[in-house]
C-alpha cells in the first residue's frame, strides 16, 4: 500500500503545498506567508484588547506622565484649588466670634460673582498592564497647589540665582511688563521680602503661616553674604536667598538691600504687593486675612509724615535743594508695603537716591526718609500714609522695645490686632496692623501655642 493510501490525511494536507512548490515565481510564496502571519497577529491583538479599556488606561497614563503645569487651566484654576480675592469686610459687619473677650479675626465672605464650583471628573481606573498602584482621582487637584503663573519653582529659583550687578538688576526689573499688559492668566501674589542678618529664628511660625497657600505668595531673603546655613528642601525658605551685599545699620546700604529685594521680586510678573519683613517680625493674622487685606486695598501702606522735630526736619540737609525741598521732606517706618507701581518707581529712581546717598548721613538715616520722601514727591495719592507693621516706641531711644516669651499673652496680641483706629479704603477700622516686631527668638514656642486661637492658623 502506498504512503498516500496508508495516510490519507497527509495526502489532503500536502496537496496545497505541492501546488505551491510548482509556482514559478517564488516571491508569491513569501507574500502569502507574510499575509497569513499578519492576519494572525491582527486577530490575536484584537482579541487581547477586548480584555481591557485602552481609553481608560491611556487616561491613567496621563495622570502619571503629564506635569501639573500642563493640566487643563479650567480644572487647575477651579475654586476648590485656589482662593480668589474677596472683598474685605468693613468694621460695621456683625461679629461672629465665639469668644466675647476678643474681637473676631475678619473672615471675608465669598464673592457672589465667583463661579460656582464644578464637580470633579470621575477617577480613572487602575492600570492593568503592567501592574502598578491605582492612579489618584481627580479630586487630588483640590488638595495640591499648582503654580498658575506659568513660572515653575525651578524657574523662580533661576530668577533668584543670577550674577547681575545692582544696576543691571534694577534695569531688568523695570522692564518686566505688568499683568494688565500680559496675555497670560496670572494669579496675583504677595511678595514677602525678608531683610535679615543671618537666620530666621521665628521661621517655624512663618512656615505654619504659609502652609497650604502655595501659589499665592513669593519669598525673598536678603541675608549677610557670610551666612551659609543650609535649609531643608521642604522649607518654604529653601532656595529663596537672593544675591546680597553687607548691610550696616544707619547707612544707605539698608536702602540698597531694600531696593535689591524689590528688584528681585519685580522679576516675577505675578507679584503685585511687596512687604518688607525683618527676622523679628510676626504675622498677626492668618494668611487668607492678610492676603485679602492687601489685595483689596486701593493704596500702599507706608508711613510718611512731616515731623517738625529735630529727629524729622532737623535731619534735612539744605544741599538737597532744589531737587528735594524741606516741604518735600518726610519721615516714616522702614517696614513698608508697596503696590507694584510704587515698587517700580523705587527701583527705577536715579534722580533722588544719589542725593540721599551723598547728603543723608547720620544723624540722617536714609531708611527712615528716602522712600517716604520719594513717594510723597511722586505719588502721594497712592499711599495711605500709615504702616501695617506695629512696633513699640513708647520707651524712646534709637530702637523700639523688644518682646520676650513672658510678654506673649492673648491680651497682648489682641491689643496689637484691634487696639488702634485707622482708615481702610475710606472706612474707619480697628484692624490697622498685619505684622508686629521686635520679637526675640525665645517667643517662638509661646507664639506657636497661641497661633490657632489668636493668630488664626494652626502650626501643626
Amino acid at each position: 500500500m502506498g504512503a498516500d493510501q496508508q495516510y490519507p490525511c497527509r495526502r489532503i494536507i500536502s496537496k496545497p503545498f505541492n501546488g505551491l512548490l510548482h509556482v514559478k515565481n517564488t516571491n508569491h510564496v513569501f507574500y502569502l506567508v507574510f499575509t497569513v502571519i499578519g492576519f494572525s497577529l491582527g486577530l490575536i491583538t484584537t482579541l487581547c484588547l477586548k480584555s481591557f479599556s485602552l481609553t481608560n488606561n491611556f487616561q491613567a497614563f496621563l495622570y502619571y506622565s503629564i506635569p501639573p503645569s500642563t493640566l487643563n487651566p479650567q480644572i487647575v484654576n477651579s475654586p476648590q484649588s485656589q482662593p480668589s480675592p474677596r472683598p474685605f469686610p468693613t468694621p460695621q459687619e456683625p461679629s461672629t466670634s465665639p469668644s466675647p473677650s476678643r474681637p473676631p479675626i475678619p473672615t471675608p465672605p465669598e464673592s457672589s460673582s465667583s463661579p460656582s464650583p464644578s464637580p470633579p471628573p470621575p477617577s480613572p481606573p487602575p492600570i492593568l498592564i503592567p501592574p502598578s498602584p491605582s492612579p489618584p482621582p481627580l479630586s487630588f487637584l483640590r488638595n495640591t497647589t499648582f503654580n498658575l503663573t506659568g513660572v515653575t519653582l525651578k524657574e523662580q529659583q533661576l530668577l533668584i540665582m543670577h550674577n547681575m550687578s545692582d544696576h543691571e538688576l534694577f534695569k531688568k526689573a523695570t522692564m518686566i511688563p505688568s499683568i494688565q499688559d500680559s496675555h497670560d492668566d496670572h494669579v496675583q501674589k504677595v511678595a514677602f521680602m525678608f531683610l535679615t542678618k543671618q537666620s530666621l529664628p521665628l521661621g517655624p511660625l512663618w512656615e505654619s503661616f504659609f502652609k497650604g497657600h502655595e501659589g499665592l505668595y513669593s519669598i525673598y531673603v536678603h541675608s549677610d553674604p557670610s551666612y551659609n546655613e543650609t535649609l531643608p528642601q521642604d522649607s518654604v525658605f529653601y532656595g529663596r536667598r537672593i544675591p546680597s551685599q553687607p548691610v550696616f545699620w544707619g547707612t544707605a546700604t539698608m536702602i540698597d538691600a531694600e531696593r535689591r529685594l524689590l528688584a528681585n521680586a519685580l522679576l516675577e510678573i505675578s507679584n503685585q504687593r511687596f512687604v518688607l519683613i525683618s527676622e523679628s517680625c510676626i504675622p498677626l493674622f492668618n494668611f487668607s486675612t492678610i492676603y485679602d487685606y492687601l489685595m483689596n486695598s486701593n493704596q500702599s501702606f507706608l508711613g510718611s509724615f512731616d515731623d517738625p522735630r529735630k529727629a524729622g526736619r532737623g535731619r534735612y540737609n539744605p544741599k538737597m535743594s532744589p531737587a528735594i525741598n524741606i516741604t518735600n521732606w518726610r519721615k516714616g517706618s522702614q517696614w513698608f508695603e508697596l503696590h507694584r507701581e510704587l515698587a517700580i518707581h523705587v527701583v527705577s529712581d536715579q534722580k533722588y537716591y544719589p542725593i540721599f546717598q551723598q547728603y543723608c548721613v547720620p544723624p540722617c538715616y536714609s531708611d527712615e526718609h528716602y522712600i517716604p520722601t520719594l513717594v510723597n514727591i511722586l505719588y502721594p495719592e497712592l499711599n495711605s500714609n500709615r504702616t501695617i507693621t506695629w512696633v513699640d516706641w513708647s520707651r524712646g531711644g534709637a530702637h523700639p522695645r523688644k518682646f520676650g516669651w513672658v510678654d506673649i499673652t492673648n491680651e497682648f496680641l489682641n491689643r496689637i490686632q484691634f487696639g488702634s483706629e485707622c482708615v481702610y479704603n475710606g472706612n474707619t477700622t480697628n484692624m490697622c496692623f498685619l505684622f508686629a516686631r521686635k520679637f526675640l527668638p525665645n517667643t517662638l514656642r509661646p507664639l506657636l501655642k497661641v497661633a490657632p486661637l489668636v493668630l488664626g492658623f494652626n502650626p501643626n
